[in-house]
C-alpha cells in the first residue's frame, strides 16, 4: 500500500486561509494525466466531524497518502482546507477530496463560514460524497451529524440545479447493534431534517431523492478491531470500480464537466462560492465549457498556423498553382478539427459546436488568401491556355467563331476542373465570380482578336482594291475621254463587287450577324469609292499637265498618230483650236467627281465660256466677279460641294495659264510653215527669168568666145554645190531663218577648210606620181632587177590606199585638170 501511496500524488487544493492552488492543481492534472479522461472520472468527496477518522478511511479506501492524525499526541486538527489526491487502482479515474473536519476548535467563529463554503463546493464539484459519522450519533437528537446534515442540505439550496449527489454515509465503530436496526433509524433522522430545512419556493415539495442518493454503510473500530475494519473498507472498496456505470454509486449523476475542464470548473465554483454568491450550476457548465473549447480551439488554430505542411503549400501557392491544393488543406484542417472534436467531445453540445465554427472560421479565414491566389493562377492558366490554343487553331486555317467556342469550352473545363482541384472540403466558397471574370476575359480577348482579325482581312481587301483601282483609274484619267466617268464607275462598280463577295466568304468564319456583315461591306464600298476620289483630287492637281500633253499631242499629231510636218498645207489655226478643245474636255472631265451618274452642264459651260468667246482672252481689268460670268464662282450648278475638284474659278486660271504656255508651240508651228515655204520657193520669177537672158545677152555670148570663163563658171559651180551638200543648207533653214543662220556660220568655215585640205592632198599625190612612172619606164628599157627594186620600192597598199581614198571623195575640177594632164603625159 506504501508504494501504491506514491502515486497517488496528494495536493491541497485549497488552504486553510480559502486561497485556491491553480498551480498546484494544474500540476497534479498534468501528473496524473487527468485532461485524457473526458467524462470517464469521477470525484469522491469525504465530510465529517473533526479527527472522526476521514483521512485514514482514504487511505486505506483508495490507497491515498493523506496526512493521519497522530493519537499519542491528541486529538487535534489534522487536514487543513482541501486536499486532493487520485485513487489507486480503481477504475475509472477517480479522484479523492479530503475536507476539513467540522466542529474544529482551532478556527472558532469563522468554522462555520468555511464549514459551509467547503461543503458547498463539495457537493458542487463531488459526483460521490462520503458522510464520516459515529455510530453512537444515530438517534440522539443533538449529535454531531446533525449540523453537517443541515448544512449540507442548507448549501444544496443554492445550487439551482441538482446534481443528483450520492450521500454515502459512513458509520464509524458500530456497535453489537445490527446494522438491519440502525439504517432505518438513520434514514429517518435524515428525513426529519430534509424537512426541517427551509427551502425556496421552487422545492417545497421536492423530495430528497431529486437531490440525492442515499447509501449507508458501517465499519467496526480501527482502532480496536483493525483487521475486520481493513476487510470491511476492501469490500467498500470494490463498490468505488466501476462507479459512474448504470447501477454503480455515481450512474445516474448530472451535469460533468470534462476532465480537461476540471481545473477551470474548479476554480470559478470556488471563486462563485467565496463571494459568497448562488452557484448556478448549468450556466457554470456553460461557461466552463464556452471557455475551454474556445482555449481548446485557439490552441488548435494556433498549431495550424505554424504547421509545417500548411507553411510549405501557403509558399508554393505564391509562385503557382498547387496540384492537389483542396485535398492537402482540408487533410491539414481536418486533422485539427478532429483533434479538437476529440478534447471538446465532452463539453456542452451547443457550445462545442459554436466553437468548432468559430475554428473553422478562423482556420477558413487563414487559407482564403491562399485559395484565392490558387483561383487566381487557374483562371490564368485558363486564359493563357485559351490565348494559345485560339492562336494555334487559327493559324491552321480553322474559322474563327468555331475556334473560339472550343477553346473557350476547354479552357472554361479545365478552370472547373481547377476549382474542384482547389476546392476545400470544409468550406463551400463559390468560386463563380471568379469564373465569371475568366469569361469576361476570354469573351474580351475573343473580341479584341476578332476585331484585328477583321481588321486584317478587311485591310487585305482594302489594299487589293486600292490596288485594283489607282492604275487603271490613273491610266482612265490620263486618256481623258467622253466616256471617262462611265468607265471608272464601271471599273469601280465591277471590283467592288468583286471585292465585297471575296470579302464576304473569308469573313463567313467569323459568324457574324447579317447586319454586321451588310455593314461591313458597305465600308468596304465605300472605301473603294473614297479610293476613286482621292485619286480623282490627286489626277485633278496634275490636271494642267495633262492639259499640255493633250494639247502637244493633238497639235504635233495627225489622226494617225504620225508627227506632223509643217509644210504650209496645214491650218494651224483649226488644229490649235482643236487641239484647245481637246485639253478642255480634258478639264471638264477632271472638273467633279461624276460616281453618282448624276447629269452636269460643265462642260457646255466652260466651251460657251472658254472656247465660244468673242474674247477668249479676257482683258487684265475685266474682273472675275463680273455679273454674267459663269466661271466667276466656286460652285458648279448641280454639283456638291464635296464633289468639287476643280473650282470654275480654277478652271478659268487654268485655261489662261494653258494658252500662255502653249503659245510658244503655236508660233513654232506657224514660222515653221514659213521657212518651209521659203525653201521651197527658191527659183525667181518667170519675169525675173527673162530679164535675165535680155540683159545677160552680153555676158552669155562672152562666155561663148572664151572658154576659159566657162571653165571658171564650171569650177565656182562644183565648189559651191560641194560647199551646199557638206553644210545641208536645207536642213539648217528648215527650222527658220535665224536658226539657219546661225547653223550656217558654225558649219561654212570647217566645210570650207576640209575642202581645201583634200585638194591638198590629191596635188600632192598627183606631183609623187609622175617621176615614179618616168623610172619605171627606164628601167624596162635599160635594167630589169632595178626595175623590180624600184617597183618594190612603192608598195601596193599605197596605191590602193590613194585610190581608195580618192576614189569616193568628190574631185574638184582643178584636180580633174591635173589628171588629165597626167594621162597625156
Amino acid at each position: 500500500m506504501t508504494d501504491m501511496a506514491e502515486d497517488s500524488y496528494p495536493t491541497q487544493l485549497i488552504g486553510a486561509d480559502g486561497q485556491f492552488n491553480a498551480a498546484g492543481l494544474r500540476n497534479f492534472i498534468n501528473s496524473v494525466k487527468l485532461h485524457a479522461c473526458g467524462l470517464s472520472y469521477a470525484v469522491v468527496a469525504i465530510m465529517g466531524p473533526q479527527s472522526s477518522g476521514k483521512s485514514t478511511l482514504l487511505n486505506h479506501l483508495f490507497y491515498t497518502n493523506f496526512r493521519e492524525m497522530d493519537a499519542f499526541k491528541g486529538r487535534s486538527q489534522t487536514t487543513k482546507g482541501v486536499w486532493i489526491a487520485k485513487a489507486v487502482g480503481i477504475e475509472p479515474f477517480t479522484i479523492v477530496m479530503d475536507l476539513e473536519g467540522t466542529d474544529g476548535r482551532e478556527r472558532g467563529e469563522d468554522d462555520t463560514t468555511f464549514e459551509k463554503q467547503s461543503a458547498l463546493f463539495a457537493l458542487a464539484v463531488a459526483d460521490i460524497v462520503l458522510i464520516n459519522m459515529w455510530c453512537h450519533d444515530i438517534g440522539r437528537e443533538h449529535a454531531a451529524n446533525k449540523p453537517l446534515l443541515k448544512t449540507v442540505f442548507q448549501v444544496m439550496m443554492r445550487l439551482f440545479s441538482p446534481r443528483k449527489t450520492t450521500l454515502l454515509f459512513v458509520i464509524r465503530d458500530k456497535t453489537k447493534t445490527p446494522f438491519e436496526y440502525l439504517e432505518p433509524i438513520l434514514r429517518e433522522d435524515i428525513q426529519k431534517i430534509w424537512e426541517s430545512v427551509r427551502k425556496p419556493q421552487a422545492h417545497k415539495e421536492t423530495p430528497l431523492s431529486e437531490f440525492f442518493n442515499v447509501e449507508v454503510t458501517a465499519l467496526s473500530s480501527y482502532e480496536e478491531k483493525e483487521e475486520q475494519f481493513k476487510e470491511q473498507v476492501a469490500q467498500l472498496r470494490q463498490r468505488f470500480f466501476h462507479s459512474i456505470s448504470p447501477g454503480g454509486l455515481a450512474g445516474d449523476r448530472r451535469g460533468v464537466v470534462p476532465a480537461s475542464g476540471f481545473s477551470f470548473s474548479a476554480e470559478q465554483i470556488w471563486k462563485v462560492i467565496k463571494e459568497n454568491k448562488d452557484l448556478d450550476l448549468p450556466a457554470h457548465k456553460v461557461m466552463v465549457a464556452t471557455v475551454r473549447c474556445e482555449e481548446i480551439a485557439n490552441e488548435k488554430f494556433t498549431r495550424l498556423e505554424s504547421d509545417k505542411n500548411w507553411l510549405v503549400l501557403e509558399q508554393a501557392v505564391q509562385t503557382g498553382a498547387v496540384s492537389g491544393f483542396g485535398k492537402s488543406i482540408s487533410s491539414i484542417l481536418k486533422k485539427y478539427i478532429s483533434e479538437y472534436d476529440e478534447e471538446s467531445i465532452y463539453f456542452e453540445k451547443d457550445v462545442r459546436n459554436a466553437k468548432r465554427q468559430y475554428l473553422e472560421s478562423k482556420a477558413l479565414q487563414l487559407v482564403y488568401p491562399s485559395y484565392v491566389t490558387m483561383l487566381g493562377h487557374r483562371r490564368s492558366n485558363a486564359f493563357e491556355s485559351f490565348k494559345t490554343q485560339l492562336e494555334k487553331l487559327l493559324s491552321g486555317g480553322e474559322g474563327f467563331a468555331a475556334s473560339v467556342r472550343a477553346c473557350q469550352q476547354s479552357s472554361m473545363l479545365e478552370f472547373d476542373r481547377g476549382c474542384s482541384d482547389a476546392a476545400i472540403e470544409q468550406a463551400n466558397w463559390d468560386a463563380s465570380k471568379v469564373r465569371e471574370k475568366l469569361k469576361r476575359d476570354i469573351e474580351a480577348h475573343a473580341s479584341h482578336v476578332r476585331d484585328e482579325k477583321l481588321s486584317e482581312v478587311l485591310a487585305t481587301y482594302e489594299k487589293r482594291l486600292s490596288a485594283a483601282l489607282t492604275d487603271p483609274v490613273e491610266a482612265l484619267f490620263e486618256a481623258g475621254g467622253a466616256d471617262t466617268w462611265t468607265s471608272v464607275r464601271r471599273l469601280l462598280k465591277r471590283e467592288s463587287n468583286t471585292a465585297a463577295s471575296a470579302f464576304s466568304s473569308a469573313i463567313a468564319g467569323f459568324e457574324l450577324d447579317q447586319a454586321t456583315v451588310d455593314r461591313m461591306v458597305h465600308n468596304l464600298k465605300e472605301y473603294a469609292r473614297k479610293v476613286v476620289e482621292r485619286k480623282s483630287r490627286e489626277e485633278a492637281g496634275k490636271v494642267l499637265i495633262r492639259m499640255k500633253d493633250r494639247f502637244a499631242t493633238v497639235f504635233n499629231h495627225d489622226k494617225d498618230s504620225i508627227p506632223r510636218v509643217w509644210t504650209g498645207k496645214e491650218d494651224i489655226r483649226a488644229i490649235t483650236r482643236e487641239a484647245r478643245a481637246e485639253s478642255l474636255k480634258l478639264l471638264s472631265t477632271m472638273a467633279a467627281v461624276r460616281l453618282d451618274e448624276r447629269s452636269d452642264n460643265i462642260e457646255n459651260v466652260l466651251f460657251s465660256t472658254l472656247m465660244d468667246s468673242t474674247d477668249p482672252t479676257p482683258s487684265k481689268d475685266r474682273g472675275i466677279g463680273v455679273s454674267g460670268d459663269p466661271l466667276a464662282s466656286s460652285t458648279w450648278e448641280e454639283v456638291p460641294p464635296e464633289n468639287t475638284l476643280i473650282t470654275p474659278v480654277q478652271c478659268k486660271a487654268l485655261w489662261r495659264q494653258l494658252k500662255a504656255e502653249t503659245e510658244y508651240t503655236v508660233t513654232q508651228a506657224i514660222s515653221a510653215q514659213e521657212a518651209y515655204r521659203r525653201g521651197n520657193n527658191w527659183l525667181p520669177p518667170p519675169w525675173a527669168i527673162v530679164a535675165m537672158i535680155v540683159l545677160g545677152f552680153n555676158e552669155f555670148m562672152l562666155l561663148l568666145r572664151n572658154p576659159l570663163y566657162l571653165l571658171v563658171l564650171f569650177v565656182t559651180y562644183l565648189l559651191g554645190k560641194a560647199i551646199w551638200v557638206q553644210t545641208d543648207i536645207p536642213g539648217l533653214f528648215q527650222n527658220g531663218i535665224l536658226g539657219g543662220l546661225i547653223g550656217l556660220s558654225t558649219r561654212f568655215f570647217p566645210t570650207i577648210m576640209n575642202i581645201l585640205n583634200r585638194l591638198a592632198t590629191e596635188g600632192y599625190e598627183s606631183t609623187s606620181s609622175t617621176p615614179s612612172q618616168q623610172l619605171a619606164s627606164q628601167s624596162f628599157r635599160n635594167q630589169t632587177e632595178q626595175s623590180e627594186s624600184v617597183s618594190n620600192s612603192v608598195p601596193d597598199s599605197s596605191v590602193s590606199s590613194v585610190s581608195t581614198e580618192t576614189g569616193p571623195e568628190y574631185s574638184s575640177p582643178r584636180t580633174m585638170h591635173r589628171r588629165a594632164v597626167h594621162l597625156e603625159e
